[in-house]
């Protein structure tokens, strides 16, 4: 069995940049999560975030039918450099994680993610998408700000490590 996630069938396998002309990195490729892309992701996860989602949790990803995942690849080092994971229910996706490597931020990585992630939701008929962000990122609030996400309000101390209130945002499609 093909073990991906995100690709409905018809759905096309992957996006290939070889320049930077669509605002990411060239040499970039997008891509649905397979399970190859888990030690990566995994690696990724704890370099990130004082909370990391474990490869266990990341690997029951592949499971879920809820679940959408895209990568992006750096295909000359063969290796997952970002991600974004979102959830599809009903008429919503719900973006449960978006991370980027330090050494490939502010090269278009995530907007392009963000991007692939609004693609998947138009194509489904998803009426809007949502995003839960630590008050005070403010680089990836004026990201999300930047793409149309707009603010619906704060979950106060939802964040450990350190204790920090969730800013809530979320994109309507309609």
């Amino acid at each position: 069995m093909d073990e991906h996630i995100g690709k409905p069938p018809g759905e096309p396998e992957g996006r290939y940049f070889t320049d930077s002309s669509q605002g990411i990195r060239k040499g970039t490729m997008i891509v649905p999560l397979h399970a190859e892309h888990l030690d990566d992701l995994a690696e990724l996860e704890r370099m990130a975030f004082s909370r990391p989602w474990s490869y266990d949790a990341l690997a029951e990803e592949l499971q879920n039918p809820l679940a959408v995942f895209y990568v992006a690849e750096d295909v000359e080092a063969e290796s997952a450099v970002a991600y974004l994971g979102m959830h599809h229910i009903l008429d919503e996706c719900a973006i449960t994680n978006i991370v980027v490597h330090p050494a490939f931020r502010r090269q278009g990585i995530a907007t392009r993610l963000l991007k692939e992630a609004r693609d998947y939701a138009e194509r489904h008929e998803v009426k809007r998408i949502t995003l839960e962000v630590r008050a005070k990122n403010e680089a990836a609030i004026a990201l999300y700000e930047g793409l149309g996400f707009e603010k619906d309000g704060v979950r106060p101390g939802f964040y450990d490590s350190p204790k920090e209130d969730a800013a809530l945002y979320s994109l309507n499609l309609d």
